[in-house]
């Protein structure tokens, strides 16, 4: 077993994607902090603050250069990161005029937090399409089964009937709401990082606020108020949107695991009968997808203290919190793509058994209905009164399996009442259409407009 798990040939898939294990690859990683310096030395270079000769060789440098990761791994263990050893070999690739003009103004934390903003604005790209290939799936269960009648389960026992639809419904709108806190959140952390050694841009004299600004245009991030070395609310903000994910995923999860029990048998993860085998029982099928997506859910919520703590950042420049993020962001990555890909996969083939559904709640024998009961018979008794029969009622039906209703018409003897109408869990549904209706006009409005423009060019 590998130290870490999304990077381990047998449990990768349970714990990762591959999208995001290739997107924090040292590779990868080594390829951001190089697109950095290049926008660097690119921009320096049209403000005249170095040799444009010398910005073009830089540029091309960090193009063609292939990174020695031998020297590289020695140089970050001796001095805690790689930057060091990174433009060294860029330096013994230019020419001995150029080489000292790479790195200008910058520091070490620069280049990296900035790479690693790149990193993330792409990991968020591909978390945008996976969430939203989950949020189509729902939406389409959603409208396939606001009919299809179930039991609403509360401290998990049976309380009211509600739809599969409404149920899913209830699956669908968090993720809604987390598409949307997303595109609130990219303003605040797809943010250039560039501050010199104390955050001030002092090396740079006058021009520093102006080779900001370029860089943030030029890699195409927004621009910080002010340095945020040892501002890091932002990571924060986005372990707490990893969570958020992961979490809401883990409830419907969780309720896929429930649902599947034996005794409920009201849903499958899948038709597939080699998913979620066991080595001693043939007749399992075990909701293993749906175990995974609650166990990155759990990870990530346990993690996301890590970033809070990396908030504690002293001074200008920080000291332990930096490493703190190193080990905790990747993580919270790999659990949210692979919560992500099972959750798809769930979605996708979940399978209903609305005949079993059906089944569990007519054995209740109208249990489901005593709050019904109770509001139809305080139209004729006083409201504790009529409380006090349905109890009652209840008590006996449990007893003998006699339904609620038959038991009631006789006790009251109140004929006022269509009692053979009120057996019907179809007709005391509340709002669930509605709020299914709700959530699909939200899905609907907050849909791409694929057509957008259409009717000017016309």
């Amino acid at each position: 077993m590998s130290v870490a798990l999304y990077d381990s040939f047998l449990y990768g898939s349970l714990f990762s994607d591959p999208d995001t294990v290739k997107l924090f690859s040292d590779s990868e990683r080594v390829q951001a902090m190089l697109s950095v310096e290049s926008a660097l030395a690119e921009v320096q270079g049209d403000l005249r603050i170095i040799p444009s000769q010398a910005a073009d060789e830089i540029v091309c440098a960090t193009r063609t250069l292939k990174p020695d990761f031998d020297a590289l791994q020695s140089g970050t263990e001796q001095a805690g990161f790689p930057i060091i050893a990174l433009t060294s070999q860029l330096k013994s690739a230019v020419s001995q005029e150029t080489a000292h003009y790479i790195h200008w103004g910058a520091t070490t934390q620069d280049i990296m937090d900035t790479a690693l903003i790149l990193q993330l604005k792409e990991g968020l790209t591909l978390f945008e399409r996976s969430l939203d290939r989950v949020i189509e799936h729902l939406g389409n269960l959603a409208d396939l089964h606001r009919n299809t009648l179930m039991a609403g389960r509360t401290h998990s026992q049976q309380a009211l009937p509600i739809t599969f639809g409404y149920k899913v419904a209830g699956w669908l709108a968090p993720l809604l709401r987390h598409r949307m806190r997303l595109t609130e959140m990219r303003p605040r952390l797809c943010v250039v990082q560039f501050g010199g050694a104390a955050g001030t841009l002092a090396a740079l004299g006058e021009q520093g606020m102006e080779v900001m600004e370029h860089l943030a245009k030029k890699l195409t991030l927004e621009l910080p108020l002010v340095p945020w070395h040892s501002q890091r609310d932002a990571f924060a903000e986005l372990a707490n949107w990893l969570s958020l994910i992961t979490g809401s995923l883990g409830k419907l999860a969780q309720d896929v695991i429930l649902l599947s029990q034996s005794e409920i048998n009201e849903i499958r993860e899948s038709s597939h009968s080699d998913r979620g085998g066991s080595s001693t029982m043939p007749q399992k099928s075990n909701p293993i997808l749906s175990e995974m997506i609650v166990a990155c859910a759990r990870m990530n919520a346990t993690l996301l203290s890590n970033m809070h703590h990396a908030l504690i950042a002293e001074q200008e420049r920080a000291t332990h919190g930096w490493q703190l993020e190193w080990l905790t962001l990747p993580q919270m990555f790999s659990c949210t793509g692979a919560a992500l890909n099972h959750a798809n996969k769930v979605a996708e083939s979940l399978v209903i058994n609305d005949q079993q559904m059906q089944f569990n709640l007519d054995r209740a024998n109208g249990l489901l209905l005593a709050e019904a009961a109770t509001f139809a018979l305080s139209e004729f008794l006083p409201r504790s009164e009529a409380q006090r029969l349905v109890k009652s009622a209840c008590l006996e039906t449990a007893e003998n399996g006699r339904h609620l209703m038959d038991i009631l018409a006789e006790q009251s003897k109140i004929n006022e009442i269509d009692w053979q109408a009120m057996k019907n869990p179809a007709q005391y549904l509340g709002m669930c259409s509605v709020f299914v209706d709700r959530v699909l006009d939200s899905l609907s409005k907050s849909r791409p407009n694929k057509c957008k423009g259409s009717e000017t060019e016309s």
